[in-house]
This record gives structure tokens, C-alpha cells and sequence, in this order.
């Protein structure tokens, strides 16, 4: 049975915006192409702190980064796993997978450090949580997708609920 565009217009998910990260991040180590990669790089997070309507803390320091790797496209993929703490102790766990692209000369100006608008490139993540029993197991049962920008300090990403 096919589905008709009324029916597929009440079935689309929602967002809820959840939180947004603030991620202070080292300068990459550089570890040349493997392939397929035209360029790999690790990334560690040096810290940063989050808020939103549900949740609210720190990333902590030291607990992780970003695996990242720039395809031969030109398209910077993701591969990011680093740990918050909410105010009230409770440790979640952030892995999350996405993509950064542009024009080249827009991802010139991004690897520069140069100011950029977020609406001239493409910055998206979908993460998953791990979070023991509790207030916040909330994050491992529903599936997020983020957008992100780049900031002087690293990365500001937020975060939104599909419902």
C-alpha cells in the first residue's frame, strides 16, 4: 500500500531543542592520509560546558575528542566521543558521527580561523547518549540529530529531540 502525501505529512517527526554544547577544543594532530582519507586528525576536547531546557553542566576536560577525517570530497566527517557531567554528578557519555562542507573557499576560511556565518556551510551530527538509570536516561531512548558551527574556542553544536 502506498502511503499518500497527506499520510506521510502527519507521520513526519518533530524537533524538540534539548540542549546546546559549548566544546573548547585543542589544535589537531595531524596524522597524514591513510586512505581513503585525504587527511586524518584527532582532536582533543579541552573542555566546555552545556544548557538547555532539560539538562545543564560541563564537558570534562581530557575525557575524549574528535576523530576526524577529511575525505578526498573535501567533506570533513566526524567521528567524536567525549563525556559530560550534569550539574546534579551524573555522567553521560556523547558519541556522535557527522559531516562539515562547503565551498572551498568557505572550508579555506574555516580551517584559517577566519569569522564565518553557519548558514554558509553544512555542520550536522547524530549522536548517541549512555547514561545510567535515572533523571537523564531520557537521552538514551529517543534519537537526536545536532547542528553545529564552528567557533573561535572549537564547536558550538545544538542538539534537538525527534519526537
Amino acid at each position: 500500500m502506498v502511503r499518500t502525501d497527506r499520510e506521510c505529512v502527519r507521520a513526519a517527526p518533530g524537533l524538540e531543542f534539548a540542549f546546546g554544547v559549548e566544546l573548547v577544543l585543542d589544535r589537531p594532530l595531524l596524522l597524514g592520509r591513510p586512505a581513503p582519507a585525504a587527511e586524518t586528525a584527532v582532536v582533543h576536547v579541552l573542555g566546555g560546558s552545556f544548557a538547555g531546557p532539560r539538562l545543564r553542566g560541563r564537558v570534562i576536560a581530557g575525557s575524549g575528542g574528535d576523530w576526524a577525517q577529511v575525505r578526498a570530497d573535501g567533506v570533513l566527517e566526524f567521528d567524536a566521543r567525549y563525556l559530560l557531567q550534569e550539574q546534579d554528578g551524573t555522567l553521560i557519555t556523547l558519541r556522535s558521527h557527522g559531516y562539515r562542507w562547503g565551498t572551498p573557499e568557505m572550508m579555506g576560511r574555516l580551517a584559517r580561523g577566519e569569522p564565518t556565518d553557519a548558514t554558509d556551510y553544512y555542520m550536522r551530527v547524530t549522536p548517541r547518549f549512555e547514561v545510567r538509570p535515572g533523571p537523564h536516561d531520557w537521552l538514551g531512548r529517543h534519537v537526536f540529530v545536532g547542528t553545529g558551527r564552528k567557533t573561535a574556542a572549537g564547536n558550538r553544536i545544538d542538539y534537538f529531540m525527534v519526537s
